[in-house]
């Protein structure tokens, strides 16, 4: 019977596959956590920024009732001030006021559509 003999140009090369299949697996969960923790920063940098947010909301409603009141009773009424650094731009085309509050990196963009009334001509 004759003895099995290995193939010595493969035997050389073993810890050679070893060692590149632990650097591709290392590579790859490598990447996988760099994306992962991009991902995290991205949405924690938008929660904190909730604060500037509910500014920028609620600057922009207030620029909805100020052009409403405008319109509807006063147009000489004076625009209102913040003192939390918030502000907003409005316009009202006379159907739809737009306004878009922004506090820090924020901005919120509200509008309304105003219905405005027909006299009823019913028999």
């Amino acid at each position: 019977m004759k003895p099995k003999t290995q193939n010595s140009k493969f035997k050389n090369n073993t810890g050679q596959v070893i060692i590149l299949t632990v650097l591709i697996l290392g590579g790859s969960i490598l990447s996988a956590s760099t994306i992962a923790g991009y991902l995290m920063l991205l949405k924690m940098r938008t929660a904190s920024d909730i604060i500037n947010s509910a500014k920028a909301i609620f600057a922009a409603e207030t620029g909805i009732e100020w052009e409403s009141y405008k319109y509807s009773k006063d147009r000489t009424y004076p625009r209102p001030t913040f003192s939390n650094g918030a502000d907003f731009t409005s316009s009202n085309d006379g159907t739809v006021i737009k306004s878009i509050g922004h506090s820090g990196n924020s901005y919120r963009l509200m509008f309304e559509t105003q219905i405005i009334g027909s006299t009823s001509t019913t028999p």
